[in-house]
């Protein structure tokens, strides 16, 4: 059986479609921040403010790091949690009815699909150690 190449084209494109899935909204949140912190405050996010900064902040590091090829594995397994995090704070479709409860239903099971991608991505990547100097090596 042949284990799937990290240099692979088509492995990095989807890292790097992955990485934009969360830079992009990374980038609104810390560029334009009242319309998520409503929805935060919405579905009654404790301590919706700092929260929403650090989610800034993790989405783009963390981003960056996928679509450069760093850390692959222990990003996609951190975008994991944050995933089922925000699944259950923001995408809880269980306390609404009518078209909001479709809506977050909908958004609940499209991020599993993105869940089930960065699984995908991290057991096909290597793991490992946090380092300074490894910050600017790739994972291949």
């Amino acid at each position: 059986m042949m284990t799937p190449s990290r240099s692979n084209p088509m492995m990095a494109f989807g890292r790097v479609l992955l990485g934009l899935y969360f830079l992009l909204p990374g980038l609104f949140k810390l560029a334009a921040p009242a319309q998520q912190l409503a929805l935060m405050e919405h579905h009654g996010v404790p301590f919706a403010s700092p929260l929403l900064l650090v989610a800034g902040i993790v989405t783009v590091v963390g981003a960056l790091f996928l679509m450069t090829n760093r850390y692959v594995r222990l990003t996609s397994l951190g975008f994991v949690l944050y995933i089922l995090v925000i699944n259950a704070m923001l995408h809880d479709f269980w306390n609404f009815t009518g078209v909001e409860a479709q809506h977050e239903t909908q958004n609940f099971v499209k991020n599993l699909g993105i869940l089930a991608g960065l699984l995908v991505l991290a057991g096909a990547s290597p793991w490992r150690a946090i380092r300074a100097k490894g910050l600017l090596k790739a994972d291949d």
